[in-house]
């Protein structure tokens, strides 16, 4: 009985609503908000070139490789027997790794420091590195909070891609021994991959969100778009971003061996292996290390007089939907990651200008505004999509991938690609793949480029692909030239895509 009457009750309530919607003087009109602009204040390290900013930079921009011939001793298989592990060894197709060099000696990763103390029981050799270049990052950026209210206001987003896989392989061979009750208590700590977050965040005490991303060989892009969304969201003032990886164990080796993603080609050449671009790329060199990046909201940044590197003004991201290791031949989701990287950049600045009063007060931007707006783009940012002047690819030296992101490349910036205006590498020949700190240690080599006015070169192409041609075809040599914009491309295995945009401060 009560049915009727509450449809007739929803049905004038629906009436209503609609007529007061419609109605041109019941709403007010709601002006555009300006965003909270992120910038890039602090940077750490820890690469195959090096332990710090300063030694990867200047050995990457020197042409020099961080890739070697992988020994029995660096799968860390202290567990197993010495007959079961040169049998290992002897089975991996793949025996060259883009290693972390370890030692005491300035640009070396300190093991005694970061990972072997008492107090770093619990941590596995990924949260290390990354507490090592969190800490690099935090200095250079000056900000080692002490009051309540700043360390509340102060997040960590740093991913991982696998986390300790040796960990789980050691813990393997107990079971197989029968002695599973002398298993680590610190085994699962020291595992899970957002414990890298964790430790950071505890280590300063960071109250701010505590994120990590887990998107495979895009998780150090993702980690630092998330954290870039955190602070204009207004979640934070202050994001420690990035990713880390340590991958050079005998089960993580094998099993990329196992999927025919390594390369087989060269491992009496080491230095020759990863050649993204190159007619005789045959799969990507595996990997470790951490990048960290400090990102801070504009104006926080001003007040305290921080040394601002760039701005980071752009996060796309997309799903390829297509295959768990390939990406679709069209690259339709590299596109998609790197137009909407762009098209964010352009929502901000028309934030900015409304703000400015550049636009009308009214949500519905007319055609009068937008003139008004590209105007502002051009003349108080110097940005256009057209203007981006360097773009870091992901190519990791596969003969599918590599060819598959040119061809996007040119298809997103089409005539100031194929001009030869457009500059892009890929710093995987130098450093290998990363996994899932590359995202990150790529961003980094982005800001640098913007910063140093310097595009860095890719090792090994000595036969170009034949989809490149004269004007556009990737920078073999460092080349010092001036960056407004650049873009960072990274896509994972699951069809996984994410694009960062930096632009000059200035």
């Amino acid at each position: 009985m009560a049915r009727p009457c509450w449809r007739k009750i929803k049905t004038t309530c629906r009436f209503q609503l609609s007529r007061h919607l419609c109605s041109s003087t019941s709403l007010p009109s709601r002006p555009l908000s300006s965003p909270r602009r992120v910038v890039v204040t602090g940077l750490g390290m820890v690469t195959p070139l090096g332990c710090g900013v300063e030694t990867t930079w200047k050995h990457l921009i020197e042409g020099k490789c961080g890739i070697r011939a992988l020994t029995p001793d660096d799968l860390k298989m202290n567990a197993f027997d010495r007959e079961t592990q040169m049998l290992t060894f002897d089975q991996l197709t793949s025996r060259v790794a883009a290693i972390v060099p370890c030692g005491t000696n300035p640009g070396e990763f300190n093991e005694d420091l970061w990972l072997n103390s008492k107090e770093h029981r619990s941590i596995a050799r990924f949260i290390s590195y990354a507490l090592c270049a969190a800490d690099e990052a935090l200095k250079d950026a000056k900000w080692v909070p002490t009051e309540q209210e700043q360390k509340e206001r102060t997040g960590v987003s740093i991913g991982g891609g696998t986390g300790s896989i040796r960990d789980i392989l050691d813990a393997a061979q107990m079971i197989c021994e029968k002695r599973l009750r002398r298993l680590s208590p610190f085994f699962i700590p020291r595992i899970l991959i957002n414990m890298a977050s964790g430790h950071v965040s505890m280590k300063y005490g960071f109250q701010g969100p505590n994120h990590a991303a887990v998107t495979a060989c895009a998780t150090g892009a993702h980690s630092i778009g998330d954290a870039m969304r955190m602070v204009q969201f207004g979640d934070a003032d202050v994001m420690v971003a990035g990713g880390t990886e340590s991958s050079i164990d005998a089960l993580s080796i094998a099993g990329f061996c196992r999927a025919r993603a390594l390369t087989t080609n060269y491992n009496s050449s080491p230095v020759e292996a990863s050649r993204p671009f190159d007619c005789g790329r045959d799969g990507f060199v595996i990997g470790e290390g951490s990048g960290v990046l400090v990102l801070e909201e504009l104006e926080h940044a001003k007040r305290r007089g921080a040394k601002i590197y760039a701005e980071i003004c752009g996060y796309g991201m997309s799903g390829d939907a297509y295959h768990i290791t390939q990406p679709h031949t069209d690259g339709r989701g590299a596109i998609l990651a790197m137009t909407r990287a762009l098209k964010q950049h352009y929502n901000i600045l028309k934030g900015v200008a409304a703000s400015q009063g550049m636009l009308g007060s009214n949500a519905n931007v007319v055609a009068s505004d937008i003139t008004l707006l590209e105007s502002y783009v051009l003349e108080n940012s110097g940005l256009h999509p057209n203007q981006v002047d360097y773009v870091n690819a992901h190519a990791t030296s596969t003969p599918l991938g590599d060819a598959i992101e040119a061809n996007a490349i040119k298809s997103t910036f089409a005539d100031h690609a194929a001009s030869g205006a457009l500059a892009f590498s890929s710093t995987k020949g130098a450093v290998g793949h990363l996994l899932g700190a590359a995202g990150a240690v790529e961003a980094i080599f982005t800001v640098l480029a913007i910063h140093h006015g310097t595009a860095p070169l890719t090792l090994n192409v000595t036969k170009p692909d034949p989809i490149f041609n004269n004007a556009f075809t990737p920078l073999t040599a460092s080349k010092e030239m001036p960056l407004r914009a650049a873009l960072s491309n990274s896509f994972g295995f699951g069809g996984t895509n994410a694009c960062l945009l930096f632009a000059s401060p200035s």
